[in-house]
């Protein structure tokens, strides 16, 4: 469903918006959840000197994050995605913002302040899956091929990655953590807006409303209940897509651990500071926004698997390993580029996969199942890492971590159904496209 004619016939600036506003609204959204990444945990960490309870405060933010985001898919494809991104990203700033303003009022305790994460948490999952929903219908109306859409989210990610925590590590360098979560919030803030005024009046609303493939599906005035069910059958009989979530279910679980508490303890410890932080996230997210742009440019020209793993493999151990080594400055930042730009390459095929196998009309639910499954070992990471180093201290958690993340992503690629990625833009794939569009809402399954 393009604006205009078809064939030409669409105004170029007309065209672009629908994608531009998306990616926009997604770029100051996760900018400023990457300052926090930076602010909050060390903002615990030096406030109360336990990794435990930096690690608790990032469980008390990802769990409702999964939870919620794993059971709102219905309700986006119900209501519409702009109506639950415009609508959560206010909530999301209004709760950030208090963070900062209780503190400075006295009145910020710590189960006040988990009690808060866990509320940003709970409506930043709807959000951020209800601006990942939109891709597609955005890249429609633009006359984008949706696997080059796909890769401009992913640069737009690695961009925020960029950004975000240069920002963060410098905000809390000169101006303390509380600057980096006022940011957050007006990051979230300018996100609303650009949802609900930006964008073309007739995007983002309920696929249903358009009348076609949930009349024929009988799938029109179902309850919450059934919807979800058809989603997860879906999902179910996928089972390409279930290795594909278990495998970065466990990588997930590993990172959270590595940015929430393994960093800030590694930057304390070795005198290095939160400015550290902040310059190997940077580094790492530029390195990332050229295999990104690459994996754009190259994607339909590429064997997927091999890149697929082979970025993992990358992006994966050698920042643990590292860390543990007790390199120099310039040693880590090298390996730290060598690994974003291996990541870069992730989402960008995994999003042409998905987008490839999962009808549009089920997109809310498939996306939020696929994710939170996905997503389900973050909340534990921080908290089960927090615990390993407050027991055993920082190195040998960085040594078991790089073990446990090269293990997970090579002995799972040795399953069978891993052949199909290299299939599924064939024949198969194409055939399906007159009948019912698909999108790329996995496209965030990596962190």
């Amino acid at each position: 469903m393009t604006e205009g004619t078809p064939g030409g016939g669409i105004p170029l600036e007309r065209s672009l918006r629908p994608l531009s506003g998306v990616l926009a609204a997604m770029a100051v959204s996760l900018t400023g959840t990457r300052v926090s990444a930076v602010a909050l945990p060390w903002f615990v960490l030096v406030t109360t000197g336990s990794a435990t309870q930096t690690g608790l405060v990032a469980f008390c933010e990802m769990t409702p994050y999964v939870a919620v985001k794993a059971f709102t898919g219905p309700l986006v494809d119900r209501i519409g995605p702009r109506a639950v991104s415009w609508t959560t990203d206010l909530a999301s700033a209004t709760a950030a913002a208090a963070v900062p303003s209780l503190h400075a009022l006295g009145l910020l305790s710590f189960p006040l302040l988990l009690a808060l994460v866990a509320l940003i948490g709970a409506v930043r999952g709807p959000g951020d899956l209800a601006k990942e929903v939109m891709v597609p219908e955005a890249a429609e109306r633009g006359g984008v091929p949706l696997e080059r859409a796909t890769g401009l989210s992913g640069v737009i990610e690695r961009l925020a990655s960029t950004m975000g925590p240069v920002a963060g590590g410098a905000l809390v360098a000169l101006l303390g953590p509380l600057t980096g979560l006022v940011v957050n919030a007006v990051c979230f803030a300018l996100g609303s807006v650009i949802i609900g005024v930006a964008l073309p009046h007739g995007m983002g609303h309920a696929v249903e409303e358009s009348g076609s493939q949930a009349e024929q599906d009988g799938e029109t005035g179902e309850g919450y209940w059934h919807r979800f069910g058809v989603g997860f059958t879906f999902l179910r009989g996928e089972p390409l897509l279930l290795s594909v979530i278990v495998m970065v279910g466990i990588t997930n679980l590993l990172d959270a651990g590595f940015s929430t508490v393994l960093m800030p303890v590694w930057a304390k410890e070795s005198g290095n500071g939160p400015a550290a932080i902040g310059l190997t996230g940077s580094v790492m997210g530029a390195a990332a926004v050229a295999g990104s742009l690459i994996a754009a440019l190259a994607a339909h020209r590429l064997r997927r698997r091999v890149v697929f793993f082979t970025g993992f493999l990358l992006a994966g151990a050698p920042r643990f390993l590292i860390l543990a080594s007790g390199a120099p400055m310039g040693a880590v930042l090298a390996v730290f580029a060598v690994s974003g730009f291996g990541a870069g390459f992730l989402n960008p095929v995994l999003g042409a996969v998905l987008l490839e196998r999962v009808p549009r009309r089920m997109l809310g639910r498939v996306s939020a199942l696929g994710d939170s499954l996905a997503w389900a070992g973050i909340p534990l990471g921080g908290l089960i890492t927090g615990a390993a180093v407050a027991s055993v201290g920082l190195a040998p958690v960085l040594l078991a971590g790089g073990a446990a993340y090269f293990l997970t992503t090579n002995l799972t690629g040795l399953r069978p159904e891993w052949r199909e990625m290299d299939r599924a833009g064939g024949r198969d794939a194409q055939d399906r496209q007159p009948e019912e569009s698909v999108h790329p809402g996995g496209a965030n399954l990596t962190t």
